[in-house]
């Protein structure tokens, strides 16, 4: 299965080695789970993981190295295409982007409210609970 992950999906499963963001990161080393990222999508997740103070427990160099990890797990999509606006947050249309470029099986966020209206593109959108029940136990 391949999902493109908003960054509060990272953030999260970076931050707490609790619920459902973790056991997804887990899933991807597992090879459970698939993840898809084009190169914005690769900085976004680097600039907001990288803010003082948000990742109090790692180093900038285990930053850089999960990174480095996520990108080589990852199916990695160029966008040849531009829509945007389509969602009120540029940061959001971003992520969207990057799951419709992949054609993933999902988008997984904490926030499915700011992706209303995706599923005219095809794109499933999951919390990171409802992704970790479908995967395999």
């Amino acid at each position: 299965m391949v999902a493109v992950f908003d960054t509060n999906v990272v953030y999260s499963g970076l931050r707490s080695s609790l619920g459902a963001s973790f056991g997804l990161i887990q899933a991807v080393r597992k090879g459970q789970l698939r993840p898809a990222v084009t190169a914005p999508l690769v900085f976004e997740y680097e600039d907001v993981l990288r803010r003082p103070g948000y990742l109090p427990n790692l180093q900038p160099a285990d930053i850089s190295s999960f990174l480095d990890w996520w990108v080589s797990v990852s199916a990695c999509h160029t966008v040849h295409f531009l829509w945007r606006p389509f969602l009120r947050d540029a940061k959001d249309d971003l992520v969207l982007e990057a799951a419709v470029a992949a054609s993933a099986d999902c988008l997984v966020t904490f926030n499915v409210r700011d992706f209303a209206g995706t599923d005219s593109l095809g794109v499933r959108i999951l919390t990171p609970n409802e992704l970790i029940n479908l995967l395999p136990p």
